[in-house]
């Protein structure tokens, strides 16, 4: 018998929560560099590739992902946003974020979060829109009194994206 997770007090479940509602609305508001310091220096940031396989094989290949960030490749990424060659961002995105069912259990050195990610992406071109859904785990810490995101992955829900590309922030 594994033993049960511990749970959290009010007060963290609030400051998680309100952690992440922050991030949902920074990304959807276009503010990336302020989104960037809700980052640990040391920050593991990827998406495995989900696949279609036959019962009983793994479904996810964690080698290969759709990205695989580190606080500095997050940063040239929010850099190239900026500039004239963001192609895949122009015209910027609308997004919705929509985070919930969070699970949240301490652990050694801070926090694990599982919880459901929806994200609704608009271009505006002729009705067309992008719904991108799936798992999120974060591992959050305390660092010098905030509260910060030292690993994101996040499981998309997809084998197949139907996105033309993927210039966002999940």
């Amino acid at each position: 018998m594994t033993a049960t997770p511990s749970r959290v007090d009010i007060e963290t479940r609030m400051a998680v929560h309100d952690l992440l509602v922050d991030e949902a609305a920074l990304l959807d508001a276009g503010r990336y560099e302020e989104w960037l310091t809700l980052f640990t220096d040391d920050v593991e940031y990827m998406a495995p590739i989900r696949v279609t396989r036959k019962a009983g094989n793994p479904d996810v290949v964690e080698e290969i992902c759709w990205f695989d960030d580190n606080l500095q490749s997050l940063g040239l990424r929010v850099r190239r946003l900026g500039t004239n060659v963001a192609w895949a961002e122009d015209p910027r995105s609308m997004t919705r974020r929509f985070v919930t069912n969070l699970r949240i259990t301490a652990n050694d050195d801070g926090y694990r979060v599982v919880g459901n990610l929806m994200l609704f992406r608009s271009r505006g071109d002729r009705g067309r829109y992008d719904l991108i859904v799936g798992e999120r785990t974060d591992h959050l810490r305390w660092v010098a009194g905030e509260l910060k995101i030292s690993r994101r992955r996040v499981l998309l829900d997809q084998a197949s994206l139907g996105t033309k590309n993927l210039g966002i922030f999940l």
